[in-house]
């Protein structure tokens, strides 16, 4: 049984506390399908959210099987399913590989066999055996409503929570999942709250919970609604809402409230003695020890059998393969990023081997025979200036141009990775997916890029024009400069709440990275040593013009006003960099963003 006992949810805004929920008390046993309806803004997706664990209720309790979820701990990821008004699925992917990873994430299977299983009893549940091999975005939005029940379905869980499943649907679609979720509720004692905007198919529902501002203003049979708020149609029963103030429709439902639960546990009665109902057997009472045996005193958790046990969650190393998996079927199958991809592991380095050649060229020495003839020397040592500024100034502009090409090609990588997906994966989140499963899959996934693009973009530019220098080195640190990008844009992805937000952050951040490098002209003391820390583009720079020969690298300090930091300097910062970001990205990924 689930059981709400004065049940708040408060906010704070303008420095006024508003209930949103406001003291909310009901009953709700076993195999029992309820709607929750209410005009807009009453608190329905609150009240539900409480309900689930998502909104910590502000006072009050609730219980689950006689267990406080206040005190002894919210539901398990098991026990629990959430249908939330957004699709839970990825577009690319079929309606089989959804529910297939889905079961992978939340269930831990001891083999194919019993995967498969599982898979095809709730694809046949939901009526969507014949269309399993359909991508999602084909979907009509009844089949997606559908997809979403079975990906809650895996785990079978004992409350299933559904959000708005029935909006935007025909009026035949919307019969369809409300008889679904009917037929949902009467098997294994399975309770089904669903809340609706809609107060069509009332019948189908064993209760019906009106709220009004925050306030329970009714609770009880479909068929005593428009008798309680004296109307002809329940279409009338929103105006007749408003006609009242929801403080006087909570005081006048306090005073009936133990008539009409009289009503529901008659009915359910009824049902039950029917057969329509059938509920799981209850556990067995123990059997009361004798008067002073204190030997025979058992535990209530070693004497009564709690029923089947719940599904255990799988390890963290089968959700990583699981996510990563899933994640270069989506990628592969996007041919607009593929596309977007290719093109740009192609055109940038091209674009940096346009001007190889202006850094390719000779560096003149001096004459090792003094000249007698002053103007024959002058000329000498203008002529070398001359090489040294072409080919430094070029040299030191292609390094920092391959540096900023790829810390935009960080930021494309990873801006949206996190934020783009971020309904979805709350609420896998909220299914049991560890953070850390998920936060690895996305650094395998994306490691795969950076390594691909810098290496490929060192090779090709040192094909059309040899890097003169340690080429090992250069191409180390324009993996650093990527993998630096590309780690700090995942964290802005999962810091923001929106990929737009994350998107513009992370162009804004690769934006300033060329002209607080420094490599271009010089920045004012002050201003430079407070921004180049943060400046992955400088120590990536820096760590290659230092693995340059000493000839050209004379040639490219004679040309910059910026100074060069040693190597170690560099690695020591590119990893710092990497690192926080990785910690930040964490942090993000752990916090909770449910809209």
């Amino acid at each position: 049984m689930l059981e709400l006992k004065e049940v708040s949810f408060i906010i704070r805004k303008d420095g006024e506390e508003i209930p949103l929920i406001d003291r909310v008390s009901i009953c709700v046993p076993k195999g029992h399908f309820m709607a929750i309806v209410g005009p807009s803004g009453c608190g329905k997706t609150t009240l539900l959210k409480t309900i689930a664990g998502l909104n910590p209720e502000s006072s009050g309790s609730l219980f689950w099987d006689e267990r406080n979820l206040s005190e002894d701990g919210d539901f398990s990821p098991s026990e629990i399913g959430y249908v939330p008004q957004f699709s839970i699925a990825y577009d690319p992917l079929t309606v089989d590989e959804s529910v297939e990873a889905a079961t992978r994430l939340r269930v831990r299977s001891r083999n194919l066999a019993e995967l498969d299983s599982r898979i095809d009893r709730v694809l046949e549940e939901t009526g969507l055996s014949p269309i399993n091999d359909r991508k999602v975005k084909v979907l009509s939005g009844g089949q997606k409503r559908r997809l979403g029940l079975a990906m809650e379905l895996v785990s079978d869980p004992k409350i299933l929570l559904c959000d708005e499943v029935t909006s935007g649907l025909d009026p035949r679609s919307e019969r369809e999942i409300v008889r679904l979720l009917h037929d949902l509720s009467r098997k294994d004692g399975r309770i089904v709250l669903a809340v609706t905007h809609s107060l069509a198919h009332l019948e189908l529902y064993d209760s019906i919970l009106v709220l009004h501002e925050g306030c329970l203003a009714f609770h009880g049979p479909p068929e005593q609604l428009t008798h309680y708020f004296s109307v002809h149609d329940t279409e009338e029963v929103y105006p007749r809402l408003a006609t009242q103030p929801s403080e006087r429709w909570q005081a006048s439902w306090q005073k009936h409230s133990v008539f009409y639960q009289k009503m529901l546990t008659h009915n359910r009665e009824r049902l039950v003695a029917s057969g329509a109902l059938q509920l799981p057997p209850s556990p067995p009472a123990p059997a009361p020890a004798p008067v002073g045996d204190e030997s025979a005193v058992q535990p209530a958790s070693l004497s009564v059998p709690i029923g089947p046990e719940l599904p255990e969650l799988p390890g963290f190393y089968s959700q990583f393969v699981t996510l990563l998996s899933r994640r270069w079927r989506i990628f592969f199958r996007d041919r607009g990023q593929v596309f977007l991809q290719l093109a740009i592991l192609l055109c940038f380095p091209i674009l940096v081997t346009l001007f190889s050649d202006k850094a390719s060229g000779n560096i003149r020495r001096y004459s090792d025979t003094r000249q007698t003839d002053v103007f024959a020397e002058i000329q000498e040592q203008q002529s070398v200036r001359a090489d040294q500024a072409k080919v430094g100034s070029a040299v030191s502009g292609i390094i920092m141009f391959q540096v900023v090409l790829l810390s935009l090609m960080g930021s494309n990588n990873s801006a949206r990775e996190i934020a783009g997906e971020r309904p979805i994966y709350e609420k896998e989140k909220f299914g049991g997916l560890r953070p850390s499963a998920y936060l690895a899959s996305k650094v395998a996934f994306l490691a795969c890029l950076v390594i691909t693009q810098s290496l490929w973009m060192a090779f090709f530019v040192n094909f059309f024009g040899t890097f003169r220098g340690d080429f090992v080195q250069h191409a180390g640190f324009l993996l650093l400069v990527n993998a630096s990008m590309t780690a700090i844009c995942l964290a802005i992805s999962a810091l923001m709440r929106t990929a737009e937000q994350a998107s513009l952050l992370s162009i804004y951040l690769v934006g300033f990275q060329l002209p607080l490098s420094g490599a271009v002209l010089a920045l004012p003391e002050h201003i430079e040593a407070f921004t180049r820390p943060f400046i992955s583009a400088y120590w990536a720079w820096s760590g290659s013009v230092e693995a340059l020969q000493t000839q050209v690298l004379d040639a490219v300090k004679s040309v910059i006003d910026t100074g060069l930091s040693p190597q170690n300097a560099c690695l020591f910062t590119l990893g710092a960099h990497i690192g926080v970001a990785l910690v930040a990205a964490w942090a993000g990924a752990c916090r909770p963003q449910w809209d």
